[in-house]
């Protein structure tokens, strides 16, 4: 387990899943045997698996823990959830709680639960199947939704003529949590309190946010799907195929990749491989990861 302190905070990530998915190309098209010849002795084990060919992506929540509270940030596919298309997220069937109990949190524990974005892979352990219908996964948290995104995933969801939106989890794990009125919407920029503020980086998703974090005077970003991989860091024009603003998504990763390079942050993407956080680095080219396996972190 991987822990990384931030002033008085710990953040403690909370492994879902972890291995091959997609080819390299059905990522990125600007991928190619030159770019991957250069960048090859980082890429392996951690953010690419050499004996099937494939790009590895994690899917975690951050625990965030905090005078006292206990943050969950992004939750995941979730089990018992259908994914057409994706057999490494389909019907997962895994001990996610037991492992965030490990982590130091009960579901009845957590206060807050706060997504980046909408997508299926982020909400998924909103909610659990109980006696038919799904409820609550985290039964005295307050929800923490982007309103432009959850205006948006409503209406697609709302049209006859189209699939459920996100297959069917903005109806299984968004709307019961709003249902049952345990859901903040937010627009714009935020501060949650003290220690958290909430900026908007959209694109690849209209309502996406990065979580910024102020402790001690350290601080940290919880980026979510900013960037889905490192390469992306060295190549910011590179986008993952599923953005509802591809140009949007660009400037947002942009200027997220500037603020952390600015402010030196500790940067938490969602689906980044081992060691899964680090820092950006400002370069005469752009943009480097320094992404390193004792970086800030204390193992456990």
């Amino acid at each position: 387990m991987s822990v990384w302190a931030v002033g008085q905070a710990t953040v403690t990530r909370v492994e879902e899943t972890f291995g091959p998915t997609y080819p390299p190309a059905h990522l990125f098209p600007e991928w190619n045997d030159d770019i991957f010849a250069e960048h090859k002795t980082w890429l392996a084990p951690n953010h690419y698996d050499p004996a099937t060919g494939l790009v590895k992506l994690s899917v975690h929540s951050w625990l965030l823990q905090l005078g006292g509270r206990k943050i969950l940030i992004d939750s995941c596919c979730g089990n018992n959830k259908t994914k057409p298309g994706r057999p490494f997220w389909n019907m997962l069937s895994l001990p996610y709680l037991d492992r965030l109990a490990a982590a130091g949190a009960r579901a009845e524990e957590i206060d807050f639960v706060m997504c980046t974005h909408l997508h299926h892979d982020h909400v998924g352990w909103n909610t659990q199947l109980k006696d038919g219908r799904w409820v609550p996964t985290f039964p005295n948290a307050r929800y923490v939704f982007s309103k432009p995104d959850f205006d948006y995933f409503k209406q697609l969801d709302a049209d006859p003529a189209k699939e459920p939106a996100e297959f069917g989890t903005f109806r299984e794990c968004v709307l019961p949590i709003v249902e049952a009125g345990r859901a903040e919407l937010v627009t714009g920029p935020h501060r949650l309190d003290d220690h958290l503020e909430i900026i908007p980086a959209p694109g690849h998703s209209p309502g996406h946010v990065v979580f910024k974090l102020d402790s001690g005077g350290a601080q940290a970003l919880f980026i979510g799907d900013v960037f889905h991989h490192l390469m992306q860091v060295y190549y910011p024009h590179w986008n993952f195929p599923k953005n509802s603003d591809a140009e949007q998504a660009r400037r947002s990763r942009k200027q997220v990749l500037e603020l952390c390079a600015s402010t030196g942050a500790l940067v938490l993407p969602g689906h980044v491989g081992a060691p899964f956080a680090g820092h950006i680095e400002a370069t005469a080219k752009g943009f480097r990861p320094r992404f390193d396996l004792a970086d800030g972190k204390v193992r456990r």
